[in-house]
């Protein structure tokens, strides 16, 4: 990983929904110690507060205080009463990224790419809920359609809702889905999240959902409780022994390649290239959680 590549790699471990109408949540979101905050305009507000949750957020990111925090404001789908408010209200904010749910098609893209600029938010990074079949079946489409674009993220209750199938432990039945759009993300150098965990107090549950989804791919989850951040921070990340075994790695690849070989070997394991390239992105992950300090 190059020197440039590390200081764009941007932990997203933990990314948390934090419902606009609820200023209290919002004031507390601060102090949290999740990678990024979501500013929540859709689905966690119902229609009657959608003005005062849109005021509230326009407070709260005026006001600032987040520290390291990414802020994220996903807004509501242009096609409804409310997106172009809220693109209008939040746009030229000092926000890290825009979410826009059910994305499922290139025209959507141009019209959110267009929407943002117009609204003074030229430059400002997309982020799109893929929470439809079609969103699924087109993700690769859509992944590859912009530069704007830096983070899918998965919308798996709408998902399941969608397919009219069940929420299960194992997800297997959304494991088609999942895997589809970590290799549309990987394929484009994009990051991917995904979805929430419902049962916040089945802690077992949510550890094992994080498991999965980090195996399968993901860079982090989406939460929609602060009890879930400590779990998904030290799944998605990496403990002191994985730091120091990707010192090793590189010591022992550095020192084979300086001696004119192809591998090394490291506790009786090959090292190869690839090993090397995925200790750079440990220690890069490593110095960016460092450097927030």
């Amino acid at each position: 990983m190059t020197d440039s590549a590390a200081k764009r790699l941007q932990p997203r471990r933990s990314v948390l929904y934090m419902p606009g109408a609820n200023a209290r949540a919002l004031e507390k979101a601060r102090s949290l110690a999740c990678d990024a905050v979501i500013f929540d305009l859709e689905d966690a507000v119902a229609a009657e507060a959608k003005d005062e949750a849109r005021a509230n957020v326009v407070a709260a990111l005026t006001e600032g205080g987040y520290g390291h925090r990414e802020l994220i404001v996903r807004v509501n789908g242009l096609d409804t009463p409310w997106g172009a408010d809220d693109v209008a209200a939040v746009a030229a904010l000092p926000v890290n990224g825009v979410l826009f749910p059910k994305v499922e098609s290139v025209s959507q893209l141009d019209a959110i790419v267009d929407a943002l600029d117009a609204a003074g938010g030229a430059g400002v990074p997309v982020w799109i809920m893929i929470e439809t079949p079609t969103g699924v079946l087109d993700v690769r489409a859509l992944a590859a359609h912009t530069a704007r674009l830096a983070v899918l993220v998965m919308g798996t209750s709408d998902l399941v809702k969608e397919l009219r199938a069940s929420h299960t432990e194992s997800r297997s039945n959304l494991a088609f889905a999942l895997q589809l759009c970590v290799l549309a993300a990987r394929e484009r150098g994009l990051d991917v999240l995904d979805g929430v965990h419902l049962d916040f107090r089945n802690q077992p549950a949510f550890e094992a959902a994080c498991r999965q989804a980090r195996d399968m791919g993901f860079d982090g989850k989406t939460l929609i409780h602060p009890s879930q951040i400590d779990v998904a921070n030290a799944t998605f990340g990496y403990d002191d022994a994985a730091v120091a075994h990707a010192r090793r790695v590189l010591e022992a690849w550095e020192a084979a390649t300086a001696a004119g070989k192809g591998v090394a070997v490291l506790d009786g394991k090959l090292v190869e290239n690839l090993h090397a390239a995925e200790a750079e992105r440990v220690l890069a992950f490593h110095d960016a959680l460092a450097s927030r300090s």
